[in-house]
Formats: C-alpha cells, structure tokens, sequence
C-alpha cells in the first residue's frame, strides 16, 4: 500500500456523521409520505394492502407524535403541542375514511410535507 493509500484511509471518517432529533424526524416523515404517495399511485393488485401498511406506518407515526405532545414534559409551546395532536386525531380519523374509499390520501401527504417544511425550515418539533 502506497503513502497516498494509507494516508487516505488514516483520515477517512470513522463514525457515521451527529444526527439531531430533527434530522431523524424529518427522514421518518420523508420515508412514510414517500411510502403513502407511492400506495397512493399504485394501479397493481396489491394497491389495497400497500396502501393499509402505508397508511398503518403513518398512523404509527402520528401515534407517536400524539403521545409525545400530550405529556406535560415535552418542552414544545401548548399552542404548537395543541395543534400537533389535532392533527394526530384528524390523520387517524381520516385514515379511516380512506382506507373505506371516502377519504383522499393526498390529504395525508399534504399534512406530512407541510411538516417536514417546518421541520426542514424552523425547528418546529425539535
């Protein structure tokens, strides 16, 4: 192995690089609404069962998110925890609606993308 070798593989990074609470929230929120959108699209005959695990994993997500915001210890404004859990109730119950055919997953999208704006952009969920 020559110097040049060695010498990149001393000072190649050795650690995955520092992930902030925000940064992992803003992937989980990237990979599900990539995953409803991709449901949503779908024209196979496995739309049905993609869409209910997309829309399962988003509901997950919300879950979580509603849990989160609803404890007295979560250091977010009552105003933005208030909103946050609004939203948690309206995803799951249309969910529903669209997992009957009455409801548009765009909807869900839309809800999703705003977040990840706000997360992207102000720190909204940090």
């Amino acid at each position: 192995m020559n110097t040049l070798a060695q010498a990149l593989i001393a000072y190649a990074p050795t650690a995955a690089p520092v992930r902030t609470e925000r940064s992992v929230e803003l992937q989980l929120f990237s990979e599900i609404t990539a995953r409803l959108a991709k449901a949503a699209s779908d024209t196979s005959a496995q739309r049905t069962r993609r869409l209910a695990e997309a829309m399962h994993k988003n509901r997950q997500l919300w879950h979580t998110i509603a849990t989160s915001v609803a404890s007295e210890a979560n250091g977010l404004s009552d105003d933005l925890r208030a909103r946050l859990f609004y939203l948690a109730e309206f995803t799951d119950h249309h969910s529903r609606s669209v997992l009957n055919g009455t409801g548009d997953t765009q909807v869900l999208i839309d809800i999703n993308r705003a977040v990840m704006t706000g997360l992207a952009g102000d720190g909204m969920m940090s």
